[in-house]
């Protein structure tokens, strides 16, 4: 455990972009073998949008990292915030309580204030309008989303007092678990269950995408699938009743072009599509 605590507490930036390109690949190429859904698009072309979204989180992330540098050594030196006040523990039982309390507020709480504040919804609605998910929609965010979610990231690490490893240590495994339950991947029923049981599998993600209420307003986690099901947001429907999108923005050409997924956040709120 002290060479993990080593080795992110001077990750190089080299080795984290290799981690989210090398997480990407993977998935990419387990998600051609064995695809959830075919579907009928160009991989490339929904890459490309998907990417050029990811690229604006990595530039948001990376212009205002000093903000969560600064937060961090001033709870840790401090001793502010809740592991800071918690009794000592096995190194294992510490980082564990705090990727769990890190993942509340840096990835579930402000998934759920998205879904329920409308001027907050219109960021985020950004994600939801990808009716074709795989392991490059896990970054499809508005760059007012990113900003958004860096807040809470920052709140996180003050509430929950980071010390500089840790964070790094989250936010790695943050990307690759949102790219592994975006991935268009078809894994074993039962195999799928109990992964769900700890952190939030493939099957267990793709419910929230789906176009229509109540499921779009479910399982908001992103690693850990603890806190759904201990505030009563998580649901289950079959993988073969799942259809992606969201029901007010059904018009493909317009989730399919940046510039209009960039201004969907400024335009009048729109009604539900009428049931089928």
């Amino acid at each position: 455990m002290e060479q993990i605590i080593a080795y992110f507490s001077t990750i190089p930036s080299s080795h984290r972009s290799l981690i989210l390109v090398g997480g990407i690949t993977l998935f990419w190429l387990i998600e051609n073998q064995f695809p959830l859904f075919r579907f009928k698009y160009s991989k490339w072309q929904h890459a490309g949008i998907n990417i050029f979204f990811t690229l604006t989180t990595i530039v948001i992330n990376f212009l205002l990292a000093f903000i969560l540098v600064k937060t961090s050594d001033w709870v840790v030196t401090n001793h502010f915030g809740l592991l800071q006040w918690l009794p000592e523990m096995p190194i294992l039982l510490y980082t564990f309580v705090g990727l769990l309390l890190m993942d509340f507020f840096g990835a579930y709480l402000i998934h759920w204030i998205e879904h329920r504040v409308s001027w907050l919804w219109r960021f985020h609605l950004i994600h939801h309008t990808d009716t074709w998910i795989d392991t490059t929609s896990a970054n499809r965010h508005h760059p007012g989303e990113s900003i958004l979610r860096f807040i809470f990231t920052t709140l996180g690490v003050a509430l929950v007092g980071c010390p500089m490893w840790m964070i790094f240590l989250y936010q790695t495994l943050s990307v690759v678990a949102t790219q592994f339950n975006h991935a268009n991947i078809s894994l074993p029923g039962k195999l799928d269950l109990w992964l769900s049981y700890l952190i939030v599998s493939p099957d267990m993600h793709k419910v929230h995408h789906h176009y229509k209420l109540p499921y779009t307003d479910s399982n908001y986690g992103n690693i850990f699938s603890v806190w759904d099901r201990l505030f009563g947001t998580y649901m289950t429907l079959p993988k073969e009743n799942i259809i992606y999108g969201v029901d007010t923005h059904p018009d493909e050409q317009e989730h399919n072009r940046i510039k209009a997924l960039l201004v969907i956040p400024f335009q009048a709120k729109r009604k539900a599509s009428a049931p089928e």
